[in-house]
């Protein structure tokens, strides 16, 4: 007894037998691409870093994350100020503080006085 034939068995057959070859129209365009894509790169390398900057201005993402890194950096400097300012201050209370229990307190070997800081 045969078994009776399925259609979808001889469609199937043929779907695998079939490899599509690239077609010289779509080679053609991706060699056009390749040649275009070559061809406006090399002004942008010629023109300088002026242009090289002027690129990476222009995504937004690298903008946003430039002015972030900027106001970091801002915030950083004036926090160091700061706490160098607030060094110096305390330093020159704690000078105060050992004038005021002893006056003698300059002579004493290792202490240094550091001189006082004009007020701003």
């Amino acid at each position: 007894m045969e078994k009776p034939q399925d259609p979808l068995d001889s469609l199937l057959d043929r779907w695998g037998d079939t490899t599509l070859e690239p077609s010289e129209h779509l080679e053609a365009e991706t060699w056009r691409r390749i040649a275009h894509a070559a061809t406006t790169a090399e002004p942008e390398r010629r023109a300088g870093w002026l242009a090289c900057i002027e690129v990476a201005f222009a995504r937004p993402s690298f903008t946003v994350a430039f002015v972030a890194a900027c106001v970091l950096l801002g915030l950083f400097l004036a926090e160091a100020r700061v706490s160098h300012l607030q060094e110096a201050r305390s330093r020159q209370v704690v000078q105060h503080y050992l004038r005021l229990i002893d006056p003698l307190v300059e002579d004493a070997p290792g202490v240094k006085v550091v001189a006082e800081v004009a007020k701003p």
